[in-house]
């Protein structure tokens, strides 16, 4: 019985495709526990496994082996209609350029950061926007996935320290990136290389 306190709970995770007749073998048995309320960051080079991990993770996908419990439930075996409807309800994602809708909603809380740091207001709607939409349903997990991607360093630092704010009220946080200064925003540090973690260290405690 896996801990109460775990928000992700992988064990032998395997995630294996078919391109052409050749199989790839994107995650070699991967286990890793995140508890609640942890910051991870999760960094490798393209085609080590980190981005077949986030989408595992986010249940956008199904492993091929191993188990994967989502709050102590295991979800590796779920419909694709269940699996939306995990997503929908425990999973916030912010996406590189925060994928944003056109439509928006009150954002002050979420403004209210940016706003203190003289952000322009067009530019905190917009960020702000994309945040808000993954913390709508209140989640157990954030999933941030390369999201300073395509922002200069002035607005990642910003972006990332209204992430640690959110950490320290309690959001289970992971980031894909494969910049360092955004790792150092995260407690921890995970590595993939090869499809297989490479490294997994505490930054400071928790």
């Amino acid at each position: 019985m896996a801990p109460s306190n775990l928000v992700v709970d992988v064990r032998s995770l395997e995630r294996t495709y078919l391109v052409g007749d050749v199989e790839v073998r994107a995650l070699r048995g991967v286990t890793l526990q995140i508890a609640s309320g942890d910051f991870v960051a999760v960094m490798g080079a393209s085609g080590s496994g980190k981005s077949t991990f986030m989408n595992l993770i986010g249940c956008l996908d199904r492993p091929t082996a191993g188990t994967y419990l989502l709050a102590g439930r295991d979800v590796g075996g779920l419909s694709r209609d269940e699996l939306a409807g995990v997503r929908g309800q425990q999973i916030g994602f912010v996406f590189q350029g925060f994928n944003l809708l056109p439509r928006t909603s009150a954002l002050e809380n979420v403004e209210l950061p940016m706003l203190y740091q003289g952000v322009k207001s067009a530019e905190r709607m917009k960020r702000a926007t994309g945040i808000a939409r993954a913390l709508v349903n209140e989640p157990k997990l954030l999933l941030a996935d390369e999201p300073t991607g395509a922002l200069d360093s002035k607005t990642s630092e910003e972006v990332m320290n209204l992430f640690t704010d959110l950490n320290r009220q309690g959001l289970t946080i992971v980031v894909v990136t494969h910049e360092p200064d955004v790792a150092e925003y995260a407690q921890r540090v995970v590595t993939f290389r090869d499809g297989a973690i490479l490294g997994d260290a505490q930054r400071r405690a928790a």
